[in-house]
Protein backbone atom coordinates (compact mmCIF):
# COMPACT_ATOMS: atom_id res chain seq x y z
CA UNK A 1 0.00 0.00 0.00
CA UNK A 2 1.90 2.99 -1.40
CA UNK A 3 -0.14 6.19 0.05
CA UNK A 4 -2.96 4.76 3.12
CA UNK A 5 -5.27 6.62 4.90
CA UNK A 6 -3.91 5.66 7.87
CA UNK A 7 -0.53 4.58 9.23
CA UNK A 8 -0.64 2.06 12.00
CA UNK A 9 2.71 1.07 13.80
CA UNK A 10 3.78 -1.59 15.96
CA UNK A 11 6.99 -1.95 18.11
CA UNK A 12 7.32 -5.53 19.08
CA UNK A 13 9.49 -6.10 22.70
CA UNK A 14 11.49 -9.03 23.83
CA UNK A 15 9.08 -9.33 26.65
CA UNK A 16 6.45 -10.80 23.93
CA UNK A 17 4.37 -7.73 24.16
CA UNK A 18 3.98 -5.36 21.72
CA UNK A 19 2.99 -1.31 21.55
CA UNK A 20 0.50 -0.17 18.55
CA UNK A 21 0.28 3.46 17.95
CA UNK A 22 -0.20 5.33 15.22
CA UNK A 23 1.57 8.49 15.94
CA UNK A 24 4.69 10.11 17.15
CA UNK A 25 5.93 13.03 18.11
CA UNK A 26 9.28 14.35 18.24
CA UNK A 27 11.04 14.56 21.35
CA UNK A 28 13.75 17.00 22.45
CA UNK A 29 16.33 15.31 21.57
CA UNK A 30 20.20 15.37 22.81
CA UNK A 31 21.60 13.47 25.83
CA UNK A 32 21.01 13.48 29.65
CA UNK A 33 22.53 16.34 31.14
CA UNK A 34 25.56 15.76 33.17
CA UNK A 35 26.88 12.94 30.60
CA UNK A 36 29.22 15.02 29.11
CA UNK A 37 30.79 17.11 31.64
CA UNK A 38 30.40 20.60 33.53
CA UNK A 39 30.90 23.89 31.82
CA UNK A 40 30.00 27.83 33.36
CA UNK A 41 27.98 29.97 31.07
CA UNK A 42 28.99 33.35 30.83
CA UNK A 43 25.14 34.49 31.11
CA UNK A 44 24.43 38.15 30.81
CA UNK A 45 20.59 39.40 30.20
CA UNK A 46 21.08 39.32 26.40
CA UNK A 47 18.89 36.82 24.04
CA UNK A 48 22.06 35.41 23.08
CA UNK A 49 23.94 33.59 26.13
CA UNK A 50 20.68 31.54 27.61
CA UNK A 51 19.99 29.99 24.16
CA UNK A 52 23.41 28.69 24.05
CA UNK A 53 23.39 27.56 27.80
CA UNK A 54 19.94 25.36 26.73
CA UNK A 55 22.02 23.86 23.54
CA UNK A 56 25.11 22.63 26.08
CA UNK A 57 22.60 21.09 28.10
CA UNK A 58 21.07 19.64 25.42
CA UNK A 59 24.80 17.58 24.50
CA UNK A 60 24.49 16.55 27.90
CA UNK A 61 26.57 19.40 29.48
CA UNK A 62 25.51 20.48 33.05
CA UNK A 63 26.01 24.08 32.77
CA UNK A 64 26.43 26.50 35.28
CA UNK A 65 25.95 30.32 35.24
CA UNK A 66 28.12 33.32 36.20
CA UNK A 67 26.78 37.03 35.56
CA UNK A 68 29.20 40.03 35.92
CA UNK A 69 27.49 42.73 37.22
CA UNK A 70 28.41 46.51 37.45
CA UNK A 71 26.51 48.15 40.46
CA UNK A 72 25.36 50.81 40.70
CA UNK A 73 25.96 51.61 36.84
CA UNK A 74 23.58 48.92 36.06
CA UNK A 75 20.21 48.56 38.81
CA UNK A 76 18.95 45.40 41.12
CA UNK A 77 16.71 45.10 37.86
CA UNK A 78 19.35 44.37 35.80
CA UNK A 79 20.27 41.47 38.21
CA UNK A 80 16.80 40.02 38.85
CA UNK A 81 16.09 39.92 35.10
CA UNK A 82 18.98 37.40 34.63
CA UNK A 83 18.11 35.45 37.91
CA UNK A 84 14.76 35.27 36.30
CA UNK A 85 16.60 33.82 33.35
CA UNK A 86 18.37 31.18 34.63
CA UNK A 87 15.18 29.85 36.63
CA UNK A 88 14.02 29.35 33.75
CA UNK A 89 17.20 27.54 32.15
CA UNK A 90 16.82 25.42 35.31
CA UNK A 91 14.08 23.58 34.15
CA UNK A 92 16.62 22.37 31.20
CA UNK A 93 19.74 22.60 33.61
CA UNK A 94 19.02 21.24 36.75
CA UNK A 95 20.95 24.22 38.21
CA UNK A 96 19.40 25.93 40.68
CA UNK A 97 22.27 28.75 41.47
CA UNK A 98 23.37 31.71 39.80
CA UNK A 99 26.66 33.28 40.56
CA UNK A 100 27.31 36.34 40.42
CA UNK A 101 30.39 39.23 40.19
CA UNK A 102 30.78 43.05 40.37
CA UNK A 103 33.39 44.11 37.47
CA UNK A 104 32.60 47.93 38.68
CA UNK A 105 35.92 48.94 39.96
CA UNK A 106 37.60 47.11 36.72
CA UNK A 107 35.42 49.18 34.39
CA UNK A 108 36.29 52.44 36.04
CA UNK A 109 40.07 51.36 36.08
CA UNK A 110 39.90 51.32 31.58
CA UNK A 111 38.07 53.92 31.29
CA UNK A 112 40.16 56.21 33.26
CA UNK A 113 43.60 54.53 32.37
CA UNK A 114 43.19 52.72 28.94
CA UNK A 115 42.34 53.81 25.48
CA UNK A 116 38.65 53.71 25.21
CA UNK A 117 38.06 52.34 21.89
CA UNK A 118 39.73 48.92 24.33
CA UNK A 119 36.66 49.14 26.69
CA UNK A 120 34.54 46.24 25.64
CA UNK A 121 37.83 43.98 24.92
CA UNK A 122 39.41 44.51 28.02
CA UNK A 123 36.74 44.20 30.24
CA UNK A 124 35.99 40.75 28.33
CA UNK A 125 39.25 39.75 28.86
CA UNK A 126 38.85 40.93 32.78
CA UNK A 127 35.45 38.41 32.44
CA UNK A 128 37.33 35.43 31.24
CA UNK A 129 39.73 35.32 33.84
CA UNK A 130 37.40 35.31 36.75
CA UNK A 131 35.31 33.17 35.08
CA UNK A 132 38.46 30.31 34.57
CA UNK A 133 39.66 30.79 38.18
CA UNK A 134 35.77 29.99 39.32
CA UNK A 135 35.40 26.98 37.08
CA UNK A 136 38.59 25.73 38.16
CA UNK A 137 37.59 26.28 41.94
CA UNK A 138 34.50 23.98 41.32
CA UNK A 139 35.88 21.34 39.09
CA UNK A 140 34.38 22.38 35.72
CA UNK A 141 35.87 21.51 32.04
CA UNK A 142 35.19 24.90 29.91
CA UNK A 143 33.80 28.03 29.60
CA UNK A 144 30.64 28.94 27.76
CA UNK A 145 29.44 32.05 25.99
CA UNK A 146 26.90 33.18 23.28
CA UNK A 147 29.18 35.17 21.05
CA UNK A 148 28.45 34.89 17.24
CA UNK A 149 30.65 35.71 14.77
CA UNK A 150 30.57 39.69 13.87
CA UNK A 151 27.46 40.17 15.24
CA UNK A 152 29.31 43.29 17.55
CA UNK A 153 32.64 44.48 17.57
CA UNK A 154 34.12 42.36 20.34
CA UNK A 155 32.48 39.38 18.28
CA UNK A 156 35.65 39.71 15.41
CA UNK A 157 38.26 36.66 15.34
CA UNK A 158 40.44 38.87 16.19
CA UNK A 159 38.21 40.10 19.39
CA UNK A 160 37.40 36.39 20.19
CA UNK A 161 40.98 35.49 19.97
CA UNK A 162 41.95 38.42 22.43
CA UNK A 163 39.86 36.69 25.33
CA UNK A 164 40.69 33.58 24.56
CA UNK A 165 44.79 34.41 25.19
CA UNK A 166 43.64 35.10 28.75
CA UNK A 167 42.27 31.73 29.70
CA UNK A 168 43.62 27.49 30.04
CA UNK A 169 40.14 26.36 29.58
CA UNK A 170 38.63 26.00 26.09
CA UNK A 171 35.93 28.21 25.31
CA UNK A 172 32.79 26.76 23.95
CA UNK A 173 30.71 28.79 21.27
CA UNK A 174 27.68 27.54 20.54
CA UNK A 175 26.41 30.23 18.69
CA UNK A 176 29.07 30.79 16.89
CA UNK A 177 27.35 30.08 13.46
CA UNK A 178 24.25 31.42 14.03
CA UNK A 179 22.45 34.63 12.62
CA UNK A 180 20.72 36.81 15.51
CA UNK A 181 16.76 35.24 13.88
CA UNK A 182 18.03 32.20 14.46
CA UNK A 183 18.84 32.71 17.96
CA UNK A 184 15.59 34.53 18.40
CA UNK A 185 13.52 31.46 16.92
CA UNK A 186 15.56 29.21 19.51
CA UNK A 187 14.90 31.82 22.37
CA UNK A 188 11.39 31.72 21.61
CA UNK A 189 11.08 28.44 21.75
CA UNK A 190 13.08 27.85 24.91
CA UNK A 191 10.90 30.48 26.99
CA UNK A 192 14.01 33.01 27.90
CA UNK A 193 12.99 35.56 24.50
CA UNK A 194 10.72 37.82 26.59
CA UNK A 195 12.74 37.92 29.56
CA UNK A 196 15.85 38.77 27.42
CA UNK A 197 14.50 41.79 26.15
CA UNK A 198 13.29 43.46 29.03
CA UNK A 199 15.23 47.02 28.50
CA UNK A 200 17.83 46.48 31.83
CA UNK A 201 21.02 47.53 30.66
CA UNK A 202 24.22 44.96 31.31
CA UNK A 203 27.80 45.98 32.38
CA UNK A 204 28.99 46.06 28.64
CA UNK A 205 27.12 48.79 28.15
CA UNK A 206 28.63 50.93 30.80
CA UNK A 207 31.37 53.07 29.65
CA UNK A 208 30.32 52.26 25.80
CA UNK A 209 32.82 53.68 23.55
CA UNK A 210 31.70 55.92 20.89
CA UNK A 211 33.81 53.73 18.27
CA UNK A 212 34.84 50.47 19.88
CA UNK A 213 37.65 48.54 17.99
CA UNK A 214 36.72 45.93 15.99
CA UNK A 215 40.30 44.26 15.28
CA UNK A 216 42.86 45.31 17.52
CA UNK A 217 45.74 44.04 17.70
CA UNK A 218 46.78 41.84 20.47
CA UNK A 219 50.12 43.79 21.08
CA UNK A 220 48.03 47.25 21.33
CA UNK A 221 45.59 45.14 23.55
CA UNK A 222 48.40 43.65 25.67
CA UNK A 223 50.13 47.30 26.03
CA UNK A 224 47.06 49.05 26.93
CA UNK A 225 46.36 46.22 29.74
CA UNK A 226 49.90 46.72 31.10
CA UNK A 227 48.60 49.91 32.46
CA UNK A 228 46.33 47.62 34.88
CA UNK A 229 47.39 46.14 37.85
CA UNK A 230 45.50 42.93 36.18
CA UNK A 231 45.80 40.32 39.57
CA UNK A 232 44.83 42.87 42.07
CA UNK A 233 41.48 43.94 39.93
CA UNK A 234 41.15 40.12 39.33
CA UNK A 235 41.38 39.26 43.20
CA UNK A 236 38.81 42.12 44.29
CA UNK A 237 35.83 41.01 41.80
CA UNK A 238 36.66 37.38 43.28
CA UNK A 239 36.00 38.81 46.76
CA UNK A 240 32.42 40.04 45.48
CA UNK A 241 31.12 36.77 44.26
CA UNK A 242 27.68 35.93 45.76
CA UNK A 243 25.64 33.01 44.91
CA UNK A 244 21.53 33.08 44.43
CA UNK A 245 19.22 30.59 44.35
CA UNK A 246 16.76 30.52 41.74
Amino acid sequence: MHEPEHTVCIDIRENNTALVYGSSLPGAGGMPVGTSGKGLLLISGGIDSPVAGHMMAKRGMTVELLHFHSYPYTNEGAKEKVAELARILSAYTGVHILRTVSVTHIQEEIHAKCAAELNVTLLRRFMFRIAEQIAVREGMQCLVTGESLGQVASQTMEGLTSSNAVVNLPVLRPLIGFDKEEIIERAKKIGTFETSIEPFEDCCTVFLPEHPATRPKLSFIEGEEAKLEIGALVGEALTTVETIEV
